[in-house]
């Protein structure tokens, strides 16, 4: 077994590979770009080394970079997460040709896996079923939109070097072909370096699952069953658990034989997952998608459900300890007919995200900011994998996932409970999260009776997101208000400076406090209330609410509230006011990636005309209403705030309402 290893990466995945690395007695090694100088990770590593400055092109992306702090600190392996270079074929063999063990598969299997093209070849090849699509590398805009025409309307365009969502495109209607290629390119080229795309038929409800595999260098190849992914939002996994509600025992064998035999197909070794799309409606035809050459973020479900050998109880397996001893040399120490699935495990990624009723236009959007109050649970059926600490900084550079809350029950419907209950008690104030939606999308009735596809989330979206601002966040905001006024100490105190709403010779009149959480409200408390330094206590027609807070920040059952002091005197002197309707503003921090008009131009209503970039995600800035470019703030490369000015759009005058009667 190695000495030291040094970890690849960064927030919750370098974390858990480091807790198992201490757990067999490895020296870990973390690195660490300017961004991350006093992240979680980096504490919790034996030593750790600087590599860069915060862009992750020149950190954690630099090959050169992180094989210098490997030699600096003598370790003898490295292990890279998911994410960032865990499957670069390139730094596999960089990390080789430096005499470093890669703590992962071959570079070949990396390499042929990587290209999504190749691996359907491949696998078609050792018997495996795989989705119709394109067939080629290297297509043209117009080869591609020729294929999809060719395969029929609606279909998915994919980056071929890519995974985890990123650059992918579902398009039903040809004429947004041309449109939807160049932005899956730009997507695929900013988080890939690599822009080449295929396109496959999309199978409308699918189900995503996906099988675990775990192979030596001796040839032994095992599944360790499914988990099933099919609560997506963007072609991104939210929500995933193991087993799979939809399979049988045969299926599961078939599907777990065709991901062993895809593994095989390239020479792999180490953990790895197959990717099937299941028509819900006829799980035994299954068709092979991809291979993630890596662990994956949703591995600790399986984790918690498989047990090995003669063990009658779940959760003895630690897939980051088989990695290791695979790339140390060591055989499988289990047969296929030795493992058994126990119980049900389901994870909850938990996202820096945007999640509020007034931003229904912007969706869900990358958030930021510092934690300035963290509550992870654990125990008791709770597992919680994170890379937050308190006065964690959360910018726009890296992926938006802090963390992970998994449960395990006995059964399917325990876990579900657990895990709900688990989300309303995370608490990460001074960052919006989306603990609180996916609390309540395990709620939903589709996914408590396990009747899920890919597209469930999309289409329930509006109903899991609230309309308004409850009553009760009001309340306790202005209660930390009104304890802020009110004096404290011992002997006589100035009634005049209790805040009490006393008017000579009339009813007292509740103190209002201007209040802001998406509109400005005034706001009088009209309840009973306690504050302490953690918590707010309200009793608001006859209901008892306990908030955690925080400066400004309130929090429960998953959901949190920026609840700020409005000012109507600044807001009317800002940026952001200026023009009302017609400022054009970002709806996240990040980078501005394409500017499509100049001042002057003029631009129908919905067209595109800039595009934003944060946490590796595009947003499309459109014109809302037609008008004249009269104002541009910002060119390729700006780097802008949340709610910054990027454009104005003057509003064309309106003529006549009756054209006929006016000519008349």
């Amino acid at each position: 077994m190695f000495e030291t290893v040094l970890v690849a990466n960064r927030g919750e995945i370098a974390v858990r590979v480091i807790r198992t690395l201490r757990s067999m007695g490895v020296r870990s090694v973390a690195v660490f770009s300017d961004a991350d100088a006093d992240a979680r990770h980096v504490r919790e590593a034996d030593t750790a080394v600087r590599i860069g400055p915060a862009p992750a092109a020149e950190s954690y992306l630099s090959v050169e970079r992180l094989l210098e702090a490997a030699a600096r600190t003598g370790a003898q392996a490295v292990h890279p997460g998911y994410g960032f270079l865990a499957e670069n074929a390139a730094f596999a063999r960089a990390c080789a040709e430096a005499g470093l063990v890669f703590i992962g598969p071959p570079a070949e299997a990396i390499a042929l896996m990587g290209d999504k093209i190749r691996a359907k070849e491949t696998v078609r090849a050792a018997g495996v079923p795989v989705v119709p699509g394109s067939n080629g590398s290297g297509l043209t805009d117009a080869e591609l939109a020729e294929a999809a025409r060719e395969i029929g309307m609606p279909v998915l365009l994919k980056p071929s070097a890519g995974g985890g969502g990123k650059g992918m495109r579902l398009v039903r209607d040809a004429s947004a072909l041309a449109d939807e290629i160049a932005a899956a390119r730009r997507e695929a080229r900013a988080a890939f370096g690599d822009d080449t795309l295929l396109v496959e038929r999309w199978i409308d409800r699918p189900r995503h699952i996906e099988i675990q595999v775990l192979a030596d260098a001796h040839g032994n190849v095992v599944h360790l069953g499914e988990r099933e992914c099919s609560l997506q939002r963007r072609h991104q996994k939210i929500i995933e658990e193991a087993p799979s509600v939809l399979l049988d025992e045969a299926t599961r064998a078939s599907m777990g034989e065709a991901a062993v035999q895809a593994a095989r197909s390239c020479g792999y070794e180490g953990a790895g997952t197959v990717e099937f799309i299941v028509p819900g409606d006829d799980p035994s035809s299954y068709f092979f998608m991809e291979m993630n050459t890596r662990l994956q973020v949703e591995h600790p479900v399986t984790e918690l459900v498989v047990s090995v050998g003669a063990a009658d109880v779940a959760g003895g397996l630690d897939l980051v300890e088989c990695q290791l001893r695979v790339a140390a040399g060591e055989p499988l120490s289990f047969k296929q007919d030795d493992i058994t699935l126990t119980g049900h495990a389901i994870e909850a990624r938990i996202c820096a995200e945007t999640v509020s009723i007034k931003e229904g236009a912007r969706g869900f959007l990358p958030s930021g900011g510092t934690v300035l109050r963290l509550h992870e649970p654990q125990g008791d059926g709770i597992r919680t994998d994170s890379g937050l600490s308190e006065g964690t900084e959360v910018g726009s550079l890296y992926d938006p996932m802090l963390s992970k809350v998994i449960a395990y029950g006995p059964d399917r419907a325990t876990a579900l409970r657990k895990l709900r209950g688990a989300l309303a008690q995370t608490v990460t104030l001074g960052v919006q999260t989306n603990a609180g939606f996916l609390r309540r999308l395990l709620a939903h009735p589709a996914v408590v009776a396990g009747e899920l596809d890919t597209g469930l989330v999309e289409r329930e979206v509006d109903s899991l997101i609230p309309t308004e601002v409850p009553d009760e966040v009001y309340e306790a905001a202005a209660a930390v208000r009104l304890d802020a006024l009110t004096p404290r100490g011992e002997g006589w105190i100035d009634p005049f400076s209790v805040p009490s709403g006393w008017r000579l010779g009339g009813e007292p009149k509740p103190v209002a406090f201007p209040l802001r959480v998406h509109e400005p409200v005034e706001y009088a408390p009209r309840g009973s209330h306690t504050v302490t330094e953690d918590h707010v206590f309200v009793v608001l027609d006859g209901v008892r609410h306990t908030f955690h807070r925080a400066h400004d920040w309130l929090g429960r059952d998953g959901d949190a509230w920026h609840v700020r002091d409005h000012d109507p005197v600044a807001a009317s002197l800002t940026g952001a006011a200026r023009s009302g309707t017609d400022s054009l503003t970002a709806p996240m921090p990040g980078t501005v990636t394409v500017v499509k008009v100049a001042v002057g131009d003029e631009v129908t209503a919905g067209q595109s005309l800039l595009v934003v970039e944060a946490m590796k995600m595009e947003h499309v800035i459109s014109a809302p209403h037609a008008g004249t470019v009269t104002e541009l703030d910002v060119s390729p490369g700006t780097t802008v705030a949340m709610d910054q000015v990027l454009a104005v759009i003057a509003a064309h005058e309106e003529g006549p309402e009756d054209d006929t009667e006016a000519e008349r």
